[in-house]
């Protein structure tokens, strides 16, 4: 008999290690990871581990972050796969001195996938009614604009003062180099 891939994650599936192992190994992760890198509870790890633990645990009394973790992660797979295949075709297409500004336009279409991502989970979760959107979606994105917009021009390096004069040039220089 062959045993696949397929049939190990059906066995997971079955002894729920996607709903309560995992989630629990992630939160455990992260609090055990903050409180040992702030030290804000001082350097002993017993304790990080024993608040670590019970931390995880409490979040998985209730089926509230397993539902989440499932429906958050999809996405977010989904989202990142997207951002990949943009990045291989600007790679593949764009020379190198013209890279630059088009992975600021990549940093925004990350942005924008990580807020649907988010608001699509709670919406899924049902931590959001989808009234809200339907009713407000106009002016969220008109705000959102309207701010990018302000944020733009007060950065674009412009002289100050009043008068004619020579405006300013923005520059955009790589994160790495």
């Amino acid at each position: 008999m062959v045993f696949t891939i397929g049939d190990l994650l059906l066995q997971w599936q079955q002894f729920q290690v996607f709903d309560y192992a995992l989630p629990f190994l992630f939160i455990f992760a992260v609090v055990f990871g903050i409180l040992s890198a702030t030290n804000i509870l001082g350097s002993n790890k017993g304790i990080h581990v024993v608040i670590a633990v019970v931390a995880g645990l409490m979040a998985l009394q209730f089926q509230l972050v397993p539902v989440f973790f499932a429906q958050i992660f999809g996405r977010l797979a989904i989202a990142i796969a997207v951002i990949v295949a943009v990045m291989i075709l600007v790679g593949l297409f764009i020379p190198r001195e013209h890279t630059m500004y088009w992975f600021w336009g990549l940093g925004a279409i990350g942005f924008i996938a990580a807020i649907i991502v988010v608001s699509q989970s709670f919406l899924a979760a049902g931590w959001f009614p989808t009234s809200y959107y339907s009713d407000y979606v106009g002016w969220i994105v008109g705000a959102v604009l309207v701010i990018g917009l302000i944020i733009a021009v007060a950065t674009s390096g412009g002289g100050g003062g009043g008068g004619g004069g020579s405006g300013g040039t923005a520059t955009f220089r790589p994160i790495r180099s």
